[in-house]
């Protein structure tokens, strides 16, 4: 397979209807296309559409992966549901990511080239489903993803070290912003690195979210409710949203960060001579543990050698005989044992005398020769 592209689509807020499908299969005749999604990948040509245009028409997650290294994904929110003035500041200065206008929508677009990829193959399937929460945790206030898009500018040496993180922390991360990082190959020791500190978001307090629901006017929370009652997916997302923006930056907002880039590479270089230093200790461990198996099992066997007497050197004879490799190796095996007991038990001399007329008796043994001349 010279090249493999994988596109995957998913609609949350709204289903597709019969029309919307029927426009897409004549994009696609290949492709797998249901109520909620749209799935295709590529391994000769490509999708005959452009992403952006089916994200402003129909979805509202995007994840697009090619095997020579380019990844991406594209978000879609409701502005009425976004604070702009957290999201655009947490861009400055990041190349990988764009927040675009599309009608009442907002687009996030995140595509990064050269991810390096893993010697296990991957068709793309999967991912958007472990990517997918983190459009809910956007609408729900949850901006650690464009923390992880600062530590990508970070990674590629695109911000310098005086620059200042955008929030105090990352920690814990959740099983979507892992994936997120492992998806765009962001250095995981710079993502630990961020994570060594929580992020501490400023909660709503219930009674003043309350205070906020009771000033609003009967029509306000009519419409909600009706909304609710027609199956509205995004009420308590823009009712929550509504309570932020009244309550103002004053209650509720991003806590800032105090570390620096320079901080975190330096902490991300700490983290990985642990982890490898770790490592070598493990390593160097089970080498230990592995040479004294061996030795305890080399005792066993010297010892049932030993039990054998007579029998083992006839045994060796045996061996030599078979005239093919295994049994040259095998019958060295056992004179390097039969050597061991004759220095346990002071008997070198009488095993140098038997050992000097095997090699006499098999002198034009060539092979086996060898493997003698060189028995360690």
């Amino acid at each position: 397979m010279s090249e493999y592209q994988y596109y995957e689509f998913q609609a949350v807020d709204h289903p597709l209807d019969e029309t919307d499908r029927q426009a897409l299969r004549a994009i696609s005749t290949r492709a797998r296309i249901t109520a909620t999604s749209f799935t295709n990948s590529y391994e000769w040509g490509d999708l005959k559409g452009d992403p952006a245009d089916f994200m402003k028409r129909w979805f509202d997650l995007h994840l697009y992966l090619a095997n020579w290294g380019t990844r991406r994904l594209m978000i879609r929110l409701p502005k009425k549901l976004v604070d702009q003035r957290f999201l655009k500041p947490l861009l400055l200065g990041i190349d990988w990511a764009t927040l675009q206008a599309a009608g009442d929508t907002l687009i996030l677009d995140i595509a990064r080239d050269e991810v390096e990829l893993d010697e296990d193959w991957d068709d793309g399937s999967g991912w958007l489903a472990a990517l997918a929460p983190l459009r809910a945790d956007l609408l729900a206030g949850d901006l650690r993803l464009f923390y992880l898009l600062w530590l990508g500018a970070i990674e590629a040496e695109g911000l310098g070290d005086d620059e200042i993180e955008p929030m105090a922390g990352i920690g814990p991360l959740t099983g979507a912003l892992g994936a997120f990082a492992e998806f765009f190959d962001i250095d995981p020791d710079l993502v630990q690195a961020a994570a060594d500190r929580p992020m501490d978001m400023m909660a709503m307090s219930p009674a003043a979210a309350g205070e906020v629901i009771a000033a609003m006017t009967d029509r306000e929370k009519t419409d909600l409710l009706t909304r609710l009652f027609g199956g509205d997916p995004n009420i308590a997302v823009e009712l929550r949203a509504l309570v932020r923006k009244q309550l103002g930056e004053q209650h509720v907002g991003l806590p800032n960060g105090t570390r620096t880039a320079g901080e975190l590479r330096s902490r991300a270089r700490a983290i990985r001579l642990a982890r490898d230093r770790a490592k070598a200790e493990k390593a160097a461990a089970d080498r230990r543990r592995q040479l004294e198996e061996a030795e305890k099992a080399r005792l066993v066997r010297i010892d049932a050698l030993a039990r054998r007497g007579e029998g083992a050197w006839q045994e060796v004879e045996a061996e030599i005989e078979r005239r093919n490799a295994p049994g040259y190796d095998k019958a060295v095996a056992l004179l390097v044992d039969l050597r061991a007991i004759a220095e346990t038990q002071g008997a070198v001399a009488e095993f140098g005398r038997r050992l000097h007329g095997i090699r006499e008796r098999h002198a034009r043994k060539e092979r086996f020769i060898e493997r003698l001349t060189t028995m360690p």
